[in-house]
């Protein structure tokens, strides 16, 4: 009874509500030339607004890139270096356009003979091959449901690819009823023949939730060595949070970890607790928009805060990552959230967090040899931010920031970093992009 009054009272509230990580004004006009090129190293970038109103990043070594004061005016970070590094310029790099033919391109994956798997968020994937020419779109595509936040979103390569053209991608389902929930699919991939075949859902989040709800989807996909999965879900909460991140009797607010089948993977951490879904690594999150293994094996992902308090988590089984009890932000309205405290006993910390937002969507840990100097980095894309921001890492700690492509005026929504050791990003206006050195 208690989450049919809660589903009722979300549905009513969606239609005034927005996300941060998915409000936007309309795209600038960018240059159409297909060669452009990034800031060189050490040379600074005065602090000014760009033609949407969001904060140009200041660039000046040794400070911090974000200059204005926190929306949560007594937020204060849990040890040194959480939230705020300093900035510091690497190497020179040039960026060209490989697509700008994409329609809401949400994610990409990389395939054996050189052609790359893009998901457009209103419901087609297409392929992309080195020069830029993209496919018609594949058929065989599962029907979804595309509105606000929710559509077509990540896609991945099943591990034994080469052999099993297996891939898996989530997505909005529309069900029976007028609800909808984020479902994990998988399906064979003919390329030659541009079509998907064999499609099945193998998971579907629980609960769903009526059909208005759009926010705070999660949908990200990384794919453990031995061929398990790990999925964000998010709250698909809007105004005001709810506390379905922190009851294990759901799979909202969480990071789940199945087989390929779908089935709930072995040793997971609340397999044997009364009550809890099997699938649940870990809790307490809100929309969590990336998701990528480190070089050294560890999890990491990228969530989106309320008026503050996007987040950058180190990601550890059995975890309590404490939305929306601990938060460094807001909500919307302004009014604190909860008890309005940002650390608790039991809650785990971020590694790193944005306040005010960037809205952080793709995660990629660079691991080529083009760019010596992003060797111990991971690339953050940023939709409100409308920059990939380099973050340096020394272990688990971030030690220096870098907003690269602010000269693009674009929403970054998904970045990759090819076999080649180039980075791909893809841009909400349609763009693919690949930077090299200069």
């Amino acid at each position: 009874m208690k989450l049919r009054v809660l589903m009722l009272c979300l549905t009513a509230l969606s239609a005034v509500s927005f996300s941060h990580a998915q409000t936007s004004s309309p795209d600038p006009s960018v240059t159409p030339a297909a060669e452009l090129t990034g800031r060189p190293p050490g040379v600074p970038r005065k602090q000014s607004r760009n033609t949407v109103g969001f904060p140009t990043p200041a660039m000046v070594a040794g400070q911090p890139i974000e200059t204005r004061p926190p929306e949560k005016p007594d937020d204060t970070p849990a040890f040194p270096g959480q939230t705020r590094a300093s900035y510091q310029a690497s190497m020179a790099y040039n960026v060209t356009i490989v697509t700008d033919q994409l329609k809401l391109p949400w994610s990409l994956a990389f395939l054996p003979d050189g052609k790359m798997l893009v998901t457009e968020k209103p419901g087609n994937m297409r392929l992309v091959d080195a020069s830029g020419v993209v496919s018609a779109p594949l058929s065989g595509t599962p029907s979804v449901n595309y509105q606000g936040q929710v559509g077509l979103l990540d896609v991945a390569l099943d591990r034994d690819f080469p052999r099993n053209h297996r891939i898996f991608f989530t997505y909005s389902e529309a069900e029976p009823g007028d609800t909808t929930a984020i479902v994990v699919s998988r399906a064979t991939l003919d390329e030659a023949g541009g079509t998907l075949s064999g499609t099945e859902v193998i998971f579907r989040a629980k609960p769903g939730l009526p059909r208005a709800v759009s926010t705070n989807q999660g949908g990200r996909i990384a794919v453990a060595p031995d061929g398990t999965l790990f999925v964000t879900i998010g709250d698909r909460a809007s105004v005001p949070p709810w506390d379905m991140a922190q009851k294990l009797d759901n799979d909202l607010g969480k990071i789940i970890h199945i087989n390929a089948d779908g089935s709930a993977a072995r040793g997971n951490p609340f397999a044997h607790t009364d009550g809890a879904l099997p699938e649940i690594w870990t809790y307490g999150s809100r929309s969590e928009e990336g998701l990528a293994f480190a070089p050294s094996g560890q999890l990491w992902e990228t969530e989106n805060g309320p008026r503050g308090g996007d987040k950058l988590i180190k990601v550890m089984p059995g975890q309590n990552y404490g939305w929306p009890v601990i938060v460094h932000g807001l909500d919307y309205s302004g009014d604190p959230i909860g008890e309005g405290i940002t650390q608790k006993e039991g809650l785990t910390q971020p590694r790193y967090y944005w306040d005010p937002v960037i809205a952080p969507s793709g995660l990629a840990f660079y691991h080529g040899t083009l760019f010596p100097a992003w060797r111990h980095s991971v690339f953050v894309g940023a939709l409100r931010g409308m920059m990939l921001d380099r973050l340096e890492l020394d272990g688990d700690k971030v030690v220096a920031e870098e907003p690269m492509l602010v000269d693009q005026h674009a929403r970054v929504r998904d970045v990759r970093v090819g076999s080649e050791g180039a980075v791909y990003v893809l841009t909400d206006n349609g763009k693919l992009l690949k930077l090299t050195p200069r």
